[in-house]
């Protein structure tokens, strides 16, 4: 290690070359506030060359369409099971009363995901629910983007169906889906998945599933849930393995790629105990997240250049912050969000434009609406 010096690392970064794995945990490692401050500063300067200063949002809701789920991952406060009093299932006319209020609101992009119901068929099939969930939406208001149905979902379809996972990406695009959001991620790492999400799909999974999006011509984004039991060599792990897929989809000349990459710091005050203990803290530590934002953006930005905070997980104030360590976009709307909400998120669940527009503005940015592939909206 005594020969990769920390300044070298930061200048290798800068001049435009991708950093290794180990060079990643040794920016992921530093405590002292100086260092922090370095890659802090890198990341910015990164952040500006790659994507300038404008910063971008868009406007969006999310139609978590049912919280019955099949799965019992260890961070989830967000699953119920069939029959308990919260459980929620919407139908066809509520989905549709969602996305009209949506619209009416100037929304771009509903983003649809839903607990694993394996009662949430027609005629005994599982892919011609969902594909009613996306013509519901695509008749009436063909010009939203829908965002939906993440690699998890995927996989849980192809299963329920015996079917593969390119039939299930191939009709969910051509009924109308326009991009896969990047969750289920968690960390791609199978010791960590053991423990947060035994049941769920392992990284190889995960991973083929997203490449398939891209081959097919669908984009997704990409996540990691983080701040709960993994190792900074688990966070660049996973790093590694998004910019691998990413660099792969490029020089293949697949039809899409990753829009994006979103840091999603873990909240633990409803989160189940056995987790809540073993993390022994209810709300993200922001110098956590900020830090790993930052090594993001140094590890990432050369192929995947829309960086997200999340600011249901870390507040507006902690989002606005993460803008200037590396990230060039402050998310959506939303206007409605279960997951991190029950969770205990303090983040809140819907946003007004004016307020996303006054947060960037307060550190003198230009800002600008974008839709969910980053074409720009309007004339600022």
């Amino acid at each position: 290690m005594a020969n990769i010096t920390f300044d070298a690392i930061l200048d290798r970064a800068l001049l435009g070359y991708d950093i290794s794995p180990t060079e990643g945990v040794v920016l992921l490692k530093q405590t002292d506030p100086k260092a922090v401050s370095a890659i802090q500063a890198t990341a910015d300067k990164l952040r500006q060359t790659q994507v300038g200063d404008t910063v971008t949002y868009v406007i969006n809701r999310n139609i978590n369409f049912t919280n019955i789920c099949e799965q019992h991952c260890s961070f989830c406060a967000f699953r119920r099971d069939e029959g308990d009093t919260d459980a929620f299932w919407l139908n066809w006319a509520q989905i549709l009363e969602k996305s009209t209020d949506a619209v009416r609101r100037g929304a771009t992009e509903i983003c649809m995901q839903g607990g694993l119901h394996p009662q949430a068929q027609i005629n005994g099939k599982s892919l011609p629910y969902y594909l009613k969930l996306v013509e519901t939406i695509k008749q009436e208001f063909p010009q939203l983007h829908l965002h939906a149905f993440s690699p998890q979902e995927v996989q849980f379809i192809a299963r329920l169906d015996g079917i593969s996972y390119a039939e299930v990406i191939t009709a969910l695009r051509d009924a109308g889906v326009g991009s896969m959001p990047g969750t289920a991620a968690e960390v791609l790492d199978d010791e960590v998945r053991r423990v947060l999400c035994p049941e769920k799909i392992d990284t190889a999974t995960w991973l083929e599933i997203v490449s398939t999006a891209h081959k097919l011509g669908v984009p997704t984004t990409s996540t990691m849930l983080s701040g709960h039991i993994e190792t900074p060599e688990q966070q660049i792990g996973h790093l590694d393995k998004l910019r691998s897929l990413q660099q792969n989809a490029i020089k293949q000349e697949y039809p899409a790629k990753i829009t994006e990459f979103i840091v999603l710091p873990f909240v633990g005050q409803e989160a189940p105990k056995s987790l809540r203990r073993r993390v022994g803290r209810d709300q993200p530590v922001l110098a956590d997240a900020l830090l790993l934002t930052a090594v993001a953006r140094i590890y990432l930005g050369n192929c995947i250049p829309n960086h997200q905070p999340s600011w249901v997980k870390l507040g507006l104030a902690g989002a606005t912050a993460a803008l200037n360590w590396g990230c060039n976009d402050i998310g959506g709307t939303l206007m409605e969000e279960h997951i991190t909400t029950m969770a205990g998120a303090v983040g809140g669940t819907c946003m007004e434009v004016e307020t996303l527009q006054s947060a960037i503005a307060s550190l003198e940015r230009p800002y600008q609406q974008r839709d969910t592939l980053y074409r720009k909206i309007g004339n600022r």
